[in-house]
């Protein structure tokens, strides 16, 4: 395969050749507010078949489609209770996936083959103005999970994208570079299907911001065990992980890398990979993080989590994934 051709300026004119890109069949690299994706016409089955070989992914696992807005909703689900309503409208654009009962217009390359369907609107400008673009032209979605490997890293700048598929993308694949992404670890995974929204993966959108917006108090996955487990991006055991061995909240020993918030000092030989002031900037962080413990080498990196709520949930979520291997 050859190489993709950078866009690094992300102009109009570079984001109208990307809708084209899209519509034409091919994929596309773009930036969130949580993670890189890549894209592709949430209709077009042989450009998602591409996603899945690019990814290396399980043909079985579903993808989120990305829309401009909520109101685009309609064509793709079914039966939206109120209370995800009301989510949308708190929420979107931002790092939030709602899962809800399939439209026909959702097919099984998208659903992998289930009957539940995943829709979020991010919130990054460079995302909505392609997503509008694209709309523009007549796509009805862009289908995306992160644009990395499977059960890697996820990417959180361009070039990481680059790094890790330049080998898998055709000439005509395109990656928009929006900077680094702001919130760093993937979307909060709500369930819509029934009476109480229940969370299947958390994210930035927290327990609290859930309960705060509905008035009801959602259920954790572990709490629904009665439910049909609705499979999801980046629910698998091992996920997220480096190259390195990944240990949590143990002192770290000298040639280990060592991440951890600011107000831990670094022991001496050990190798600072981060230290982020609080922990909006540590889920931020994190991934690239663990990127350059890869780029450097390194056999083991240790993870000093923090503690609390929020998007303590999500970092800790991401971190026991991680510290379980490839």
């Amino acid at each position: 395969m050859g190489q993709s051709q950078f866009v690094s300026q992300c102009t109009a004119n570079a984001v109208q050749a990307a809708a084209k890109t899209l519509l034409d069949g091919g994929l596309v690299a773009f930036p969130t507010e949580t993670v890189y994706g890549l894209g592709a016409d949430a209709l077009n089955k042989q450009a998602v078949a591409r996603i899945y070989e690019a990814k290396g992914r399980p043909a079985d696992h579903p993808l989120i489609v990305h829309l401009h807005s909520m109101q685009s909703m309609d064509q793709w689900v079914e039966d939206v209770p109120d209370y995800a309503i009301t989510l949308g409208r708190d929420y979107w654009p931002g790092p939030m996936t709602l899962i809800f009962k399939r439209s026909t217009l959702a097919q099984d390359f998208i659903t992998g083959g289930q009957n539940t369907v995943g829709i979020r609107v991010p919130n990054h400008p460079v995302a909505l103005a392609l997503l509008e673009a694209f709309a523009q032209i007549g796509g009805k979605g862009i289908a995306a999970p992160s644009a990395n490997r499977f059960g890697h890293v996820s990417p959180t700048t361009a070039q990481a994208v680059a790094d890790e598929l330049n080998e898998y993308l055709a000439e005509a694949d395109l990656i928009l570079d929006g900077g680094q992404c702001d919130v760093g670890v993937e979307s909060t995974i709500i369930d819509c299907t029934g009476d109480l929204p229940r969370i299947l993966r958390p994210g930035g959108i927290t327990i609290e911001m859930i309960k705060e917006s509905t008035g009801l108090m959602p259920r954790k996955p572990t709490e629904a065990k009665e439910i049909e487990e609705i499979r999801v991006s980046g629910s698998l055991e091992k996920h997220y992980a480096p190259v390195a061995k990944v240990f949590l909240d143990v002192v770290p020993i000298a040639g280990q890398g060592f991440i951890a918030l600011s107000e831990n000092k670094t022991p001496e030989g050990v190798i600072r990979l981060a230290e982020p002031n609080n922990t909006q900037e540590f889920a931020r962080d994190l991934y690239s993080a663990l990127r350059s413990a890869d780029e450097m080498g390194l056999a083991e990196v240790v993870v000093e989590q923090p503690q609390g709520e929020g998007i303590v949930i999500a970092i800790r979520d991401r971190l026991e994934r991680a510290s379980k291997g490839r």
